[in-house]
């Protein structure tokens, strides 16, 4: 059995501990945060000020791949999330009746909640865990290093004494501080690709009043104008986030931080709309995210690892901008790859590394891809021109067979060339559009004067 040091307290940190002490491994967690998430889910979503996790009061979906793993390795908590509030949402659920059943179907469930619910689930599992050692308030100042070459990492330094360890994970999150230790110690630098992204994020938090009705029907929850995408997230307990995107560059992304501007934008998008006509309450202010970007950081180059006895995860290894929702999934992935093959890890990470390169970089590769588009697109309120593309997402909400591999690609489960390539999703998006001759690109959300004369620069 390993001794396994974890640097980070976020769910990447909190699941790798718990997967790790199941098998029976020795773990200590260290978090610099002394607060955790307990037992009152709003005061701890909307009172606990966490500038180093700007994304925890952002929306949240959580793709197949944390239902999946956490059905397998931990179902007492993925028990407790349902019973905390989370919601499963099958995406074949839009057409009321599903479609007959094919394999695989069964993985393409969204659980909606607020990130809060699945760190209060992880965390209460982690209390019970025996084999864990959660250290909270308490910071890891340094790496302890040992002879070999590449240098090992033995352990981590932390309350002015040096806490031995097989191996060390680092999942103190995109502002990790490990590879610029390793530079310092001599190792040869991490290689990091890295790609900023030059969009916002704009969401405000809501609540449905309990003598009113729970969603608005068969509506979509994304719309689009040139310049701008907008969303509604149905969340846990009732809960449910609006939320705009637009360029980093717009002169009108300041005035949206105003409640009552940021509510009149939102009503120009139907999906938005939709769920503001609900009796509903404000629960929170205009939250904003931006300075985001793209970051992968591999522990290993051309010519193997640059360490051994360390590794990274979660979003020190890899971190996306939110649009697709891939983080938490790609989180548990790299836990559960590592708390099935830890001892052999611990003795060369070698495997690890070509593991995610593997398994989880071409998901970075993708969006990165996707977020060039919307750059460039939002910037220039770029019209749609691919009437093929266009009618492809918009098939998805008629065609079970489009719709199937539109949910394969957003829940992490295929890359789009192979779900849409198919002649079957052809043969039905070609006889879609055969039936609609006069179907065009278009936008549901507002024109650029339209939003100008609402949101001023």
């Amino acid at each position: 059995m390993a001794r396994v040091a974890v640097i980070g307290g976020g769910i990447s940190g909190l699941g790798t501990a718990l997967m790790l002490g199941r098998r029976g491994h020795t773990v200590t967690l260290f978090e610099q945060d002394a607060r955790d998430a307990g037992e009152d889910l709003d005061r701890d979503f909307f009172d606990w000020n966490r500038p180093r996790v700007p994304q925890a009061v952002q929306p949240h979906s959580f793709l197949a791949p944390v239902r999946t793993v956490l059905r397998a390795e931990a179902p007492d908590v993925y028990a407790d999330l349902l019973a905390r509030g989370a919601r499963e949402y099958h995406d074949f659920d839009w057409f009321g009746e599903h479609p007959p059943q094919r394999a695989g179907d069964e993985e393409l469930v969204t659980l909606r909640t607020r990130r809060i619910v699945l760190e209060a689930a992880l965390t209460a599992a982690v209390r019970r865990e025996p084999s864990v050692d959660v250290r909270r308030g308490c910071r890891v100042r340094a790496l302890a290093f040992g002879e070999g070459r590449p240098v090992r990492v033995t352990g981590v330094q932390a309350d002015g004494q040096t806490h031995r360890a097989d191996l060390v994970v680092d999942a103190a999150g995109r502002r990790s501080p490990v590879p610029a230790w390793l530079v310092a110690a001599g190792c040869r630098p991490p290689v990091v690709h890295s790609h900023r992204a030059g969009i916002a994020y704009l969401c405000r938090w809501y609540r449905l009043r309990a003598e009113g009705p729970r969603d608005p029907g068969q509506v979509r929850n994304g719309s689009a104008a040139p310049f701008a995408l907008a969303g509604v997230f149905p969340s846990d307990n009732d809960t449910f986030a609006v939320n705009i995107v637009l360029s980093t560059a717009d002169p009108t992304r300041g005035a949206l931080t105003d409640p009552a501007v940021f509510e009149a934008a939102a009503r120009r998008f139907p999906a938005c709309a939709a769920w503001l006509d609900l009796a509903h309450e404000p629960q929170s202010a205009v939250l904003a995210m931006a300075g985001l970007d793209n970051r992968w950081t591999s522990l290993a180059d051309a010519d193997g690892p640059v360490v051994t006895g360390l590794v990274n995860a979660g979003d020190s290894l890899i971190h996306t901008n939110p649009t697709l929702g891939h983080g938490v999934a790609l989180g548990l992935r790299a836990a559960e790859y590592l708390a099935g093959h830890v001892d052999r890890i611990a003795a060369d990470p070698a495997d690890y590394h070509d593991w995610a390169a593997q398994a989880l970089r071409p998901w970075f590769d993708a969006q990165v891809t996707a977020d060039r588009v919307n750059e460039q697109r939002l910037a220039e309120s770029a019209p749609l021109s691919d009437r093929r593309a266009a009618a492809l997402a918009a098939c998805a909400f008629d065609e079970p067979v489009v719709m199937r591999a539109r949910a394969r690609v957003r829940h992490l489960l295929q890359p789009a060339d192979e779900a849409y390539g198919t002649e079957e999703v052809d043969r039905h998006v070609t006889a879609w559009l055969a039936a609609r001759p006069d179907f065009a690109p278009t936008h549901d959300g507002p024109t650029r004067e339209q939003w100008d004369a609402l949101v001023p620069a």
